[in-house]
């Protein structure tokens, strides 16, 4: 007897939940081919500000978690990311016609990139800190400490660019709210529910599918966004007015580089979203 197939509905990932868009509003996704896959979520002005309350609502927690214990949930990631690696590969090949060894290749390197940033997590502030020499009976000593909420817009490669600008946030302890690639944002959801079964906490990390054009300007603008990341904005216009309304409370900002995001990372995805606290204490207390 023939049935009929399951079709998957793609929705918004937010708070640890997957809610439809609050304004209804779908838009086409097509593979590298031309034909339909899948009708995904138009994140409205509303699903963002419910994002940044979320990951707002999620910073406490997270951030105040050891960076041991971060790491190990980092390296869950991988591991629920390894034990699915057919389902991207497969999703990866029908969203951007990509060959199956290098949808392989693909998935290999954003399973090795989450393995790289978990095992960074209670390395970093030894880096990036210090004991400050200083003239008088003092020990000085300058810690990071996470930004808070981070709002990134994605770069187009559909796993290991999301991968590449999440692990680091999350590594050190940001919570973020994440606008996928336009065109192929499927492998974003796909990537939420490993995270909403890999001991993530809800809030930790919200994805929005939809037009980076009409969500960025809110979250470059929302109060309570304290960086924003430009990863995936190729708009050179897009990317300074960004800029500005991100100037209005002084957010941290990563343009968009040249980058290989195949190549080992570089420490700047972590260290630019951190703040330095340094505390003095006086000798013999």
């Amino acid at each position: 007897m023939s049935r009929t197939d399951v079709r998957k509905t793609y929705k918004l990932y937010i708070g640890g939940t997957f809610p439809r868009s609050e304004s209804g509003r779908t838009y086409l996704v097509n593979d590298a081919s031309g034909n339909l896959l899948a009708n995904a979520s138009q994140a409205s002005r509303k699903d963002a500000r419910d994002a940044v309350k979320a990951a707002r609502s999620a910073f406490g927690g997270w951030s105040s978690r050891t960076a041991y214990n971060r790491g190990q949930v980092v390296y869950r990631v991988a591991e629920v990311l390894e034990s699915r690696r057919a389902q991207f590969e497969a999703e990866i090949v029908a969203a951007v016609g990509a060959k199956p060894a290098e949808a392989r290749a693909e998935v290999d390197a954003a399973i090795d990139r989450l393995v790289w940033y978990a095992g960074w997590t209670d390395k970093i502030a030894h880096v990036d800190g210090a004991a400050n020499p200083v003239a008088g009976p003092y020990f000085n000593l300058s810690t990071p400490e996470p930004t808070g909420v981070v709002a990134v817009l994605a770069p187009e490669s559909p796993l290991l660019g999301l991968v590449s600008v999440v692990a680091p946030l999350i590594a050190v302890g940001n919570t973020c709210v994440v606008v996928a690639s336009q065109p192929a944002p499927l492998l974003a959801i796909t990537f939420a529910e490993v995270l909403a079964t890999s001991d993530v906490p809800g809030g930790v990390v919200n994805i929005l599918t939809g037009d980076a054009a009409e969500i960025g300007p809110w979250l470059a603008s929302h109060m309570d966004v304290n960086g924003l990341d430009l990863a995936g904005v190729t708009d050179a216009d897009l990317a300074r007015d960004l800029e500005i309304a991100a100037a209005d409370n002084l957010k941290r900002v990563r343009r968009r580089g040249v980058e290989d995001l195949a190549a080992t990372p570089e420490l700047d995805r972590m260290t630019r979203f951190l703040e330095i606290k340094t505390v003095w204490h006086p000798m013999g207390l």
